[in-house]
């Protein structure tokens, strides 16, 4: 098994590592680095027009890289964050196309996980799309995503903490709150939380 300060030496120099979440495993790199995001874009296969998220360690961090965020968010972040939610915002300048495709929005995810939180925090902000080539079904077992991306990526294992379920995304960018994917956390527990959520 790899160690983090194997993984971490590879992430400051600018490469891709596979590392769990508290869902499952993703492939993260820095994301403020335009090579290293292409490096993990080249390795999913994944089209140059999907964005990516940014992996982030705190509320301050969201409003760093967002804008127009609305009056509930840091409750939002209180009731669900780390955790298996993902926030979409309008995205400000500091966002580089590259991450978000040129849109106008960039989505945000805090992985409850204390390695990979632990990495955000050090090399954040990160990318860190699900560990598996585009199309295919994000991954949960470590050894499989190794094979996958062709033995050219090393990694954390930590098949235990893994769930197999995708976060909720939520989109908050518009003038009503849009669940975009349905994960873990559903639309009931979000409203019992955040009765402000307009849907």
């Amino acid at each position: 098994m790899v160690d983090k300060a194997a993984v971490a030496k590879i992430l400051a120099a600018g490469g891709a590592v596979v590392l769990p979440t508290e869902t499952v495993y993703g492939l993260f790199a820095k994301a403020l680095n335009q090579q290293a995001v292409e490096r993990v874009y080249d390795l999913k296969q994944r089209p140059l027009d999907k964005a990516m998220n940014l992996n982030v360690a705190s509320l301050e961090d969201i409003l760093a890289y967002s804008k127009d965020q609305p009056v509930y968010l840091a409750k939002l972040y209180q009731a669900f964050l780390p955790g298996p939610l993902t926030i979409i915002l309008k995205a400000n300048d500091k966002v580089p196309s590259w991450v978000n495709s040129g849109l106008s929005t960039v989505g945000f995810r805090l992985p409850d996980h204390p390695l990979t939180r632990e990495l955000i925090r050090e090399y954040g902000p990160l990318i860190g799309p699900s560990a598996n080539l585009s199309g295919r079904a994000s991954g949960t077992n470590f050894k499989d995503i190794i094979e996958q991306l062709g033995n050219q990526v090393i990694g954390v294992a930590d098949d235990p903490a893994i769930q197999g379920l995708d976060s909720t995304i939520l989109d908050l960018s518009g003038d009503r709150a849009i669940i975009l994917r349905q994960g873990t956390i559903s639309k009931e527990a979000l409203l019992e939380a955040v009765p402000e959520l307009n849907f």
